[in-house]
């Protein structure tokens, strides 16, 4: 990885086929100037396959833990308020602090994780960032731990989302407990139908 860049949690937005948004959590790498970026989606994600397909999204900075949490499994029940781009053909997330506007300028599929580059065409500040308390950040490790149910084991899951509810217990607000409780239900019924699939296939 180029030395200078790092990563920015966020969730950007693309268009689909039919014009709709999709909202999705990532952490591309950005330089210091928030003029470049590197996003890396696997290929059977729908942010790659709309960037393949437009070239275009939005990157934004959100303290929206909720809809984090949401669109990282993909259980948004209604759309947030969106605005139109004014760059580019793309969403904005109304009730993010900053947003960034981008065009893909090179895509590398040789392996599962494509590497995306792009440039920042437009960018823009809604609201002050309120940050992250160690609610917030236990919320988003909940959330990397939810889209990774298929590759980990359960009893590691089970004993970091134990770790990751003190400091919820702690120091959550509202819509901290309300994220890290919907998280830990969505893993165990996830966790309980995998069970499920493997002892229906033992005893077939």
């Amino acid at each position: 990885m180029e030395a200078g860049l790092r990563i920015l949690e966020g969730i950007v937005t693309t268009l689909n086929e039919d014009g709709s948004a999709n909202i999705s959590p990532m952490g591309p790498f950005v330089d210091e100037g928030m003029t470049r970026l590197l996003l890396r989606p696997y290929q059977t994600s729908t942010t790659y396959r709309n960037l393949k397909r437009s070239g275009e999204g939005v990157l934004h900075v959100t303290d929206d833990v909720e809809l984090i949490a949401r669109t990282a499994v993909g259980r948004l029940e209604s759309p947030p308020k969106l605005l139109p781009a004014p760059h580019i053909n793309g969403k904005i997330l109304a009730d993010a602090c900053r947003w960034y506007e981008f065009r893909v300028v090179r895509i590398d599929d040789s392996q599962p994780r494509t590497e995306i580059e792009a440039k920042v065409v437009g960018q823009g500040r809604i609201r002050d960032f309120f940050g992250f308390n160690r609610a917030m950040h236990a919320v988003l490790e909940a959330a990397i731990l939810a889209t990774r149910i298929e590759w980990l084991p359960a009893e590691e899951i089970l004993a970091d989302f134990e770790r990751l509810a003190v400091p919820v217990e702690k120091t959550a607000g509202d819509p901290e407990r309300r994220a890290f409780a919907f998280l830990e239900q969505y893993v165990r019924e996830q966790l309980n139908a995998k069970r499920a699939d493997a002892a229906v296939q033992e005893r077939t």
